[in-house]
């Protein structure tokens, strides 16, 4: 269960993060869709769906990334993957990285983000931990409260930052497309790794090999 509803008004002062232009994001996302393409779609409020999507309740573009291959990599794809209680490697199903691909997108602007990584940084919203480390049976919250962070916080806050659940040594961002404009993401097209070539899953499974994961046969 959520730990509680978001109060009436946002009694904190919570500190813009910047990331200056230069900084380079990650991100793993659908080869049908630019490396700079916001998700159009919001999420169903009750069903599916991620962490920080829009809802009807709240509609706006969304662009998950993160500050590191490993962050994209792991936020996206070892979601929920148990460990083998053998000790073997766990599994990751060929289906989960099919018509998928790692691109970059530098930064030639700098965007300000509400961050959610400290202690005193949750706190600032009313938050603790839950908020960027719940499971996704409790995503339908998660998402209220990042609708209600973008009341509260205002035009300001382009987007989210907080530590990574699945590798919490890096961090995770949101973007939200109805305060970013459309040119500060620059596409690196050099960069971009297509999982369904050899070359990509082989770069992928040499990512992965650390977290004791690999391509399943």
């Amino acid at each position: 269960m959520p730990n509680y509803r978001p109060p009436d008004a946002l009694t904190g002062s919570p500190t813009p993060v910047v990331l200056p232009a230069g900084t380079l994001l990650h991100r793993v996302h659908g080869s049908h869709r630019p490396a700079d393409g916001f998700n159009p779609r919001p999420a169903h409020c009750l069903y599916g769906g991620g962490r920080f999507d829009a809802t009807s309740c709240d509609r706006y573009g969304y662009l998950y990334a993160g500050l590191s291959t490993a962050a994209a990599v792991c936020e996206t794809l070892l979601r929920s993957l148990p460990f083998d209680p053998a000790g073997g490697p766990r599994l990751l199903p060929r289906r989960a990285v099919e018509g998928r691909r790692l691109s970059a997108l530098r930064l030639t602007a700098e965007l300000r983000l509400l961050p959610l990584v400290s202690a005193r940084d949750l706190a600032a919203v009313h938050q603790d931990t839950w908020l960027v480390h719940a499971e996704a049976q409790e995503y339908p919250y998660t998402r209220d409260w990042a609708h209600w962070l973008r009341r509260q916080a205002g035009p300001w806050a382009q987007g989210l930052l907080w530590s990574s659940k699945r590798e919490p040594a890096d961090r995770s961002v949101v973007l939200f497309g109805d305060r970013v404009p459309a040119h500060v993401l620059g596409a690196e097209e050099e960069d971009v790794v297509d999982f369904d070539t050899d070359e990509g899953r082989a770069w992928l499974d040499a990512v992965l090999q650390p977290y004791v994961v690999r391509l399943a046969p």
